[in-house]
């Protein structure tokens, strides 16, 4: 864990972690295959059925549209067999280097994102 943090600290361009007001804390997750890339930063539901993430969408009724986590690299979903990815799953993010499904804000997500253990801030 400690490495991982250095390594964002050293990488941070993106500006995607706001500050260490809130524990940094990850967790793998298996994301469903054959999405596209999904960037650092996107916002992750689970499918309920399949608990595989997803790009958190609120029109979703599969369980996707319960933000759960956050991306923590660009990842290349288009491959085989089981796809198990770093996320985050508590700290302080800038709002604005956060990515959602199609015709979501990542506000709309706040509430939940809160619940979880992730807090939205925005960087100046």
């Amino acid at each position: 864990m400690k490495q991982l943090i250095e390594t964002v600290d050293q990488s941070n361009s993106d500006e995607l972690i706001y500050d260490t007001t809130h524990p940094l804390s990850t967790k793998g997750v298996e994301l469903k295959l054959n999405q596209g890339v999904l960037l650092r930063g996107t916002v992750l539901g689970i499918v309920t059925a399949t608990g595989k993430a997803v790009p958190v969408d609120k029109e979703a009724v599969d369980g996707s549209n319960k933000a759960d986590c956050v991306l923590a690299n660009d990842v290349d979903t288009n491959t085989t067999g089981t796809l198990v990815e770093v996320a985050y799953s508590s700290g302080s993010f800038n709002r604005k280097a956060m990515f959602v499904g199609a015709g979501d804000i990542v506000e709309d997500h706040e509430l939940r994102l809160r619940e979880v253990g992730i807090y939205l801030k925005d960087k100046l």
